[in-house]
Order: C-alpha cells, then structure tokens, then sequence
C-alpha cells in the first residue's frame, strides 16, 4: 500500500470517528453514534465496490471509468490501465497468431498440430488435400485413427524422428509424402507433410536404370568373362606379354561382375521395405559359417578370428540378406587387417535389443569419413580399395539390410588402433526362446 492510499484511510477514518463523537454528544448514545457512522461508511464502500464490478463485467474498454471518490478513485484508475494493457498485449498475440495462421494457410505443406495424447489440435488446408482431415468432424480426434496407415502408427508411436517417413497418401495412392515430426511444449507433437511424389518417382527411375542396366550387362559380361577363361586355358604357346593382358582382363571382368552383383543385391534391397522370407534366424550358425568362410579368405595371412555369440538368440528377418551384410563386415576386417592381425565377433542381446560387433585391430579410419562410409562407392582410400578387390557397395548393402530390419549401424574407428562396426537390432527384432 503506497503513502496515498495510507493518507486517504487515515483522513476517513479520522472523519468516521469524529462524526461518531459529534452524533453521540449530541444523542448521549456514542455506542450507536459509532455504529450508525460504521454503516454509513460501509454503505458508502458497498456502492462504489458495485459501480466497480458492474464496470468489470461489461469488460468494455470504451466505457467510460465510474466516478469515484478516494481510495475508490485510484483503484478504478489502475483497474482500467491493467485491462486496457492486457486487451492491447492479447490484441498483439491475436495478431501474431493471425499472421502465422495466414503463412501457413498459404504453405503447400500440411502443417498439423496434435496434442500429448495423439489428438488432433489444428491444421491448414494443405493437410485436408493431402491427409483428407475434415473441420470441424475431425477435430480432436486421435491422429492414428484417421491415418491407418501401420507404419505410419509405428513412426508416429516410437518417439524417434529423427529420419522421416514417406508412405503413400491416404487420398491419393499415387501421391508420395514424407512426414517429419518435432516435439514441443508440453509433448506435443508438430507434423510437416510433404508431397515428394516428383522426388520419389525419380528415386525409382534412377533404381530402375541401375537395375536394368545392371541386368543388361550380366550377359556381355559372362560371354566375355567365358571366352577370357578359355583363351589362358590355352595359351601355353601364346606370347607372355598378350597371357599378362588376358589376365588382367579377367581380373577386371570379375570385379566388373563382383559391381555388378551388389548393384543388383541393391536394387531388390531397395525394391521392397520388409524381407519377403521372413523368420528366426539362429545367429550362432549364421556367425560360424561366416567365421570358417573368413578364415580361408584369411589362409596364409593368418587372422586371429575369435567369435562370441549368443547360442539362443536368433532374429527375425531373412537369413540371405542378414548373411550377406554379417559376412560383409567380417570380410572387410579381414581384408584390411594386417597379418596375424586380431578379429573379433561378439553376438549379444540386452535390454535394448540384441547385437552384433565385428572388431579389428588394423589400420583404423579418420573420424572425417566416417559419416559417409555407408555411401554407394565412397572409399576412404582408392588405392587401398583396389588393391582388396573392393566394389565400395558392402557398406551400403549393410546399411540397407540393417533398415530392412529395424536395425543401425554404429561405426567406431581410431587410426592405428582399429575398427568397430556394431549392428542393433530392436527388442522387436529378437525372437522369444
């Protein structure tokens, strides 16, 4: 209470009691005198305590303030600055949403609200072409009951967005769209959807001119390839420098058939998003298999292989694709580890899923690459990877079998110290003894 306010209450009541002391001089009867002037003052605060709360219920700040005397005046006066500073601060809210409500109307991605239980809050008009969502039916409704869509409920249930998700259009099987989600406030959920059907069809046609090209050269490849392998079958009289040519010309048409393989193996990974065979598959098997493999690839160089696996875990996927991405880790550590080098397989389930790592102690990657190491055909080193026969795909179909099973691959390298490639696969992942 500020020095005003003190002044006024002690001048009123200094008036109060004066005006009871001359009521009851003059009656005799001070008792009453006092009480008569209390409810008179009362009285007084009543009417004005009115005047201020039929005011505040007309909420007008056109209205002129009621005409009040003391304590009452000062208090109507910062009664109607406080409101008319919150009308003018919701008044420039208003407009900003306004504006904002205006932008996104005019984005031709669907921008949509839901809130931390799954149910739908807003959304622009782009969202109604693409997503089919009606106003005012549809408000409220939980997302995942008007978009049936079962990996979209997967994505949208997991609580990780970090890669989006492009499915086909409820509206419009033809039309391509890709979700990406971001949490804000209090676990709300903001969606952006957008129409990739142009980014998705030339996606395909590069998929599509990959494999046929792929499929097309096998042919002149083998004849070539056959033909190379019956002209050294009978060149013990030909010239040493035209045998020498030939060789290397089959060497260079089988890793032109080697190329041409993973392109393929790449091109039916991309061609579906889940394995078509798909069942338990034991790792312990699949891993010792891959194991007595490595080490006649390793024959005279002698690696330490040493595998460590889980004899009851088995995932659930295809053994083809899942074999083919084990083997080509194990491979690569036993192409780039040095002789009498050390190589370790380990297979483990935890709470969080089970796993699979490959370890070596070679020469190790710069911590620069390692991003793009499950690039088509990006090497860390040409020179190297020519040298081993390398295609610069096993890491790509790696990464593309793992996504086929819910799984990632995580990379660890040091130079001079080695390399760890882990694979994880979800909970979801593993089969149940």
């Amino acid at each position: 209470m500020n020095s005003n306010w003190r002044h006024l209450l002690i001048r009123h009541a200094i008036l109060l009691i004066t005006v009871a002391l001359v009521l009851g001089f003059i009656t005799g009867a001070y008792g009453w005198s006092m009480a008569l002037a209390l409810a008179g003052y009362l009285a007084w605060i009543l009417r004005d305590l009115m005047r201020l709360r039929s005011w505040l219920e007309k909420a007008d700040l056109e209205a002129d303030v009621p005409e009040a005397k003391g304590v009452w005046e000062e208090l109507f006066d910062q009664v109607y600055h406080l409101q008319r500073r919150s009308r003018q601060s919701r008044d420039r809210l208003q407009a900003i949403i306004d504006r904002a409500q205006e932008s996104t109307t005019a984005l031709r991605d669907a921008v949509i609200m839901v809130d931390n239980s799954g149910n739908l809050e807003w959304w622009n008009p782009a969202a109604e072409s693409l997503l089919g969502l009606k106003e005012p039916q549809d408000v409220g409704q939980p997302i995942a009951n008007l978009l049936r869509h079962p990996r979209f409920k997967d994505y949208f249930e997991s609580g990780n967005h970090a890669v989006p998700l492009e499915i086909a259009s409820p509206v419009n099987d033809r039309v391509r769209i890709q979700f990406t989600i971001t949490r804000y406030g209090n676990d709300e959920h903001l969606m952006l959807v957008r129409d990739v059907t142009r980014v998705h069809q030339l996606e395909q046609m590069r998929k599509d001119f990959v494999a046929n090209v792929s499929h097309e050269l096998r042919t002149p490849l083998t004849v070539i390839t056959g033909y190379l392998e019956t002209l050294l079958d009978n060149s013990e009289g030909a010239n040493p420098r035209w045998r020498r040519a030939m060789e290397q010309m089959q060497q260079q048409a089988t890793r032109m058939q080697s190329l041409l393989n993973d392109l393929l193996l790449l091109a039916r990974l991309e061609a579906t998003d889940y394995p078509s065979d798909n069942h338990p598959v034991p790792m312990l098997r699949v891993l010792s298999s891959i194991k007595t493999d490595a080490q006649a690839l390793s024959a005279e160089r002698a690696h330490h292989i040493v595998l460590e696996a889980d004899a009851n875990l088995s995932i659930k996927g295809s053994e083809t694709e899942l074999r083919s991405a084990f083997s080509n880790l194990v491979f690569n550590a036993v192409k780039y580890t040095p002789e009498k080098g050390e190589i370790r397989i380990r297979c483990w389930r935890d709470e969080n899923g089970a796993y699979l790592s490959v370890q070596d102690n070679g020469p190790g990657i710069d911590a620069k690459h390692l991003p793009r190491l499950t690039e088509r055909f990006y090497r860390v080193d040409s020179s190297r990877a020519s040298k081993t026969g390398g295609t610069g795909l096993g890491l790509a179909i790696v990464k593309h079998v793992l996504l086929r099973h819910k799984g990632r691959l995580d990379i660890e390298s040091t130079l001079l110290r080695g390399s760890v490639f882990t694979c994880h696969f979800p909970p979801s992942q593993i089969v149940e003894d």
